[in-house]
């Protein structure tokens, strides 16, 4: 998710030759720094803003973490550990593409500064890569390599676009005060306009007939989840 690629700050060691054992370590900077961004946002992670929380100076962080892009890949990674994998494949890759896809889920909504960061060159931290194994593997089902690359994004975008715009719509409830009960009321008045008008009668059949709109946020990401995965077995050769 940082702007970098290629393997970044895991190419460079964190003790670099000889001389006093360090003060802090990559690991206590890069969860200060998740700590602000979850409570701030990503802006506040500044290295002055990380140092004040360890009790140190900016510049003695630099010797740990070198950059911007590193600090960002090193967090993304951090939190990339939370979507709970196991080890290995379970054999069944419905269920297993279900956990990645929910825990990923999961995880960006409790790091919502995630959002402002843009699709990522690939990376080798090491949680992004025991994630990455898991999935790839659970497609792992007699198809090329290139079908399980193609078949995985398919799945990942549908996650992420689904908790991008979850995430937006929790900003925009928080600034506006705005319920989605609320918003619904206000809009009734218009909606009975279109639909009297005649003039959009597929936009009358999802006001009518659609039971999306009444689920829950969960029971939504779910319903479309599923058919993803319906596409995805569909790719997949006959047992």
């Amino acid at each position: 998710m940082s702007d970098g690629g290629g393997p970044g700050i895991w190419a460079v060691p964190e003790r670099q030759g000889r001389g006093p054992r360090p003060a802090y370590s990559r690991a206590q900077i890069t969860e200060a720094a998740v700590r602000i961004a979850d409570a701030e946002g990503l802006d506040a992670a500044s290295m002055r803003r990380i140092a004040a929380e360890l009790g140190t100076g900016a510049m003695s962080l630099y010797r740990y973490v070198p950059s911007r892009d590193d600090l960002i890949e090193l967090m993304v990674d951090h939190v990339l550990g939370e979507a709970g994998v196991p080890d290995r494949p379970s054999g069944d890759w419905r269920a297993d593409l279900t956990l990645v896809a929910e825990g990923t889920r999961a995880m960006w909504r409790r790091h919502p500064w995630l959002t402002g960061l843009r699709r990522p060159q690939p990376t080798f931290g090491p949680n992004r890569l025991r994630l990455t194994e898991f999935a790839l593997g659970a497609l792992d089902v007699g198809i090329s390599i290139d079908e399980i690359l193609t078949l995985l994004d398919m799945v990942n975008g549908y996650v992420e676009r689904s908790v991008r715009g979850e995430i937006e719509w929790m900003r925009e409830m928080e600034r506006s005060g705005l319920t989605p009960e609320r918003w619904m009321r206000e809009s009734v008045p218009h909606v009975r306009e279109l639909i009297d008008s005649g003039d959009y009668p597929m936009f009358t059949r999802v006001v009518q007939e659609a039971r999306l709109p009444h689920m829950s946020g969960d029971e939504q990401f779910r319903y479309g989840l599923e058919r993803v995965l319906d596409f995805v077995a569909g790719a997949l050769p006959e047992d």
